[in-house]
């Protein structure tokens, strides 16, 4: 998993396990391997897709290379965002539901 479209194609493969999260978490990744996914776990499945939600519950923007650290674990989601490298927008509590697949 070297890129962001890596990660989200290997999530198309092999879906995260949400646990009880319902909701519509938006990605916006910058940088020359960005681009946009949408997790959709309202349904019975879990749906990832590329672009922009219609209406997504939070949406996560950071660069493409936090993101790869995020989802590999070599930097927790929790200190990205502190240290301004993830923002977040929309239901927080929903965004923090998402720490079990972006440590």
């Amino acid at each position: 998993m070297s890129t962001p479209r890596e990660i989200f194609e290997g999530f198309v493969q092999n879906p995260p396990d949400l646990g009880t999260a319902k909701g519509v978490f938006q990605f916006v990744v910058t940088g020359d391997d960005g681009g946009k996914w949408y997790v959709d776990s309202t349904g019975d499945t879990v749906v990832i897709g590329d672009g922009m939600h219609d209406d997504p519950g939070c949406t996560f923007t950071c660069a493409d290379k936090d993101l790869v650290a995020m989802a590999t674990g070599s930097m927790p989601s929790q200190m990205a965002f502190m240290l301004g490298k993830l923002r977040v927008d929309g239901d927080m509590m929903l965004a923090m539901q998402l720490q079990s697949v972006f440590g």
